[in-house]
Order: C-alpha cells, then structure tokens, then sequence
C-alpha cells in the first residue's frame, strides 16, 4: 500500500482539510500516477456537500488529473514511466456488457467506477485527485497530448468531455446553430470546441458582464437571458442548446429557441427537478436530452483534438490550501474558467 497526503472533507458541513490515505498496491494492470495538477468540478462540491445524498466520509474529491507515469504494472503496454497521463470521471467498469463493448463505460450496464465515491477493486471507497498520487488500471489512464500545458489540461478530463460528447453526438459542425447556456467551466470550453467544430456558436448567459471573455473564447454572439426580448428574439433558432448550468432553469423558455427538430441537451446537474411542458417537445419535434460525460475512447479523442486545435482550459492556479475559498468563489461564479489545484502543495 501507498502512503500519501491528500485533502478531503470528513463531513457534509466541515470544510476541507488535510489528510492522509491508502492507494492500493499496484497489480500487473495498474499504473502508479504522481498527480501534478487536479481541476475543482462542481460535481466535488455537490459530493464533498452530500447534495446528492450519496457521500461516505472521508471522501476526497478531483477528477480532472493530470500527472506523470510513475511505475506501472508488469503487464501495462499502454504507458511507460514518464509518460504524460490524465484521468476522469471513470476507474473502471466491467468492460463485459453490451455499453461497455461500444466504448460507452460510462453507461455501463453494471455501473461505472468513479474516481471517488464509488468501491475499487481492493473493496475500499475510490478517493479522487486532490491527492499527491493514484492508481488507475491502465485502460482508465488517458494519454495527454504534448501540445497541451498538464495544467490546462486537467479540466479537459471532466469539463472537455462533459461538453464535446453531446457536441459530437449531436452533430454540432459547419452549418450548424449552438448555443451554449453558462458561460463558466463547463460553458467557456462548449465555446471552444463548438468553434473548433466549425459551428456558429451563441453564448446565453445571465448577462452581459462577460460578452467580452465569450467573444474572445469563439462565441460570433453572445445574449442576455435576463432580458425577455432575447427569447422572443431567438425563438427558433437553434439546431442544438447545451445547458452548462448546474441550477433550476425554465426549461420551456429554452426549447423555445430550438429549430425544427433541434435538441437541448442538459449536462448541468440541479439538485432539483426541472418541470417541461409537453407542448414546449410536441411543437416543432423538439427534444430534451441528457449527457453524462464520454467513455475511454471518445476522451482520448477529445484530447488529441484539443491538442490539434490548441485548446486548453482558462485555469486560475491555487495551492490545496485555498480548496475551501474556491468552492465558495465557485458558486459565486467567481472563477475564469476553472480552478486547478497545484498538488505539489499537498506535501
């Protein structure tokens, strides 16, 4: 077993704090991971906070890691000491079921692995990437492209793909209208790859305070949802909206922006329900779907085409100490565009 020095919450209502934990000696699959840096998700608060109503304390949040190859098992191909490496949302699955084959893990049939917050294969709860290292099955570890600083790649391994697979999915790409809702961690990179896909992108947002970030991101336009005359203005104008938003919306005011047969894909995750009108889906064909996030496959694919299109997240750099600060400037939406945790400063 591992030694190593983390940061964790021991409770729904005490703040983070220092700690140690266990990382389970490595199999002939393992690979030994030194993390270098670990992105703040809004899914690590809503867990460290149980607003979920699933956390088993200690937990230790983080999946969006990257690091460094530090040892591998006797019988990993896919990695070598040295090499650069990330890990998400997943750790495992059972890799048999019929979602599993299609290289959709996260939909396995049996449940997925998560990074933290699930059981590992020692039988132990899985503890996540605010930590100085971590040992993944060397088909979970994702190779990162040279072409991406491991810093602004971290946030790619949640908020990249959390925001490229329905891009994909749903076909978004040169003739095509988006709209990303939110512009913060999730919102700015659906920016960014919806852009890089060719397709003609628009930020709806609260307000305008941040038209000029948007801009500068990719978006061709940006709108104000605090203004009524933005909804009767885009009515039926989009083939595809993606809501970054982790917060109750008026999810019929939004399928009012949808072209015919346009989608709103909702990949924000509100603790509360959100209530649709069946009229709002009945006219014009429109639909209200969910994404997760990606299985193995399409992550790496995200990676390389970040790295072909120099991509990267808008990070803000603190040490493990300023965990607690950056929740709380995180929900006050007071982060351009993501919090990255230097694991450096955990020792």
């Amino acid at each position: 077993m591992h030694t190593i020095h983390a940061y964790g919450a021991t409770a729904a209502t005490k703040p983070l704090s220092p700690m140690t934990l266990e990382r389970r000696d490595l199999g002939p699959r393992d690979v030994l991971i030194e993390i270098k840096f670990c992105g703040i998700c809004h899914s690590d608060i809503h867990t460290a906070r149980n607003e979920w109503g699933s956390a088993v304390y200690p937990i230790v949040p983080g999946h969006e890691i990257a690091g460094i190859v530090a040892k591998v098992g006797s019988g990993v191909t896919r990695h070598a000491v040295g090499d650069r490496v990330g890990v998400g949302c997943l750790v495992d699955s059972c890799r048999e079921c019929a979602n599993c084959r299609k290289g959709e893990e996260q939909h396995c049939l049996k449940g997925f692995t998560g990074t933290y917050g699930s059981v590992g294969q020692d039988g132990k709860p899985t503890q996540g990437g605010y930590s100085t290292h971590i040992v993944v099955t060397e088909d979970f570890v994702l190779k990162i492209p040279e072409g991406i600083p491991l810093d602004a790649a971290a946030p790619l391994l949640c908020a990249g793909i959390t925001t490229y697979a329905p891009l994909r999915h749903w076909g978004a790409g040169p003739g095509k209208k988006v709209a990303i809702v939110g512009l913060g961690g999730l919102g700015h990179m659906g920016v960014k790859l919806a852009h890089a896909m060719g397709a003609e992108v628009t930020v709806l947002s609260q307000s305008l305070s941040k038209k000029e970030d948007g801009l500068r991101l990719g978006a061709d336009h940006y709108h104000a949802t605090k203004d009524p005359e933005t909804f009767k203005k885009l009515a039926g104008t989009f083939d595809l909206i993606v809501n970054t938003v982790s917060a109750k919306i008026d999810v019929n005011a939004y399928l009012s922006l949808l072209a015919l047969d346009g989608v709103l894909v909702n990949v924000g995750a509100p603790a509360e329900p959100l209530a649709v009108n069946v009229f709002s889906l009945i006219m014009t064909r429109r639909s209200f779907a969910g994404s997760l996030i990606g299985g193995i496959r399409q992550t790496q694919e995200m990676l390389d085409f970040c790295a072909q299109h120099r991509i990267g997240s808008d990070i803000e750099v603190i040490p493990a100490s300023k965990i607690n600060e950056a929740y709380e400037r995180v929900l006050a939406s007071d982060v351009r565009y993501r919090f990255v945790v230097d694991t450096a400063t955990l020792k």
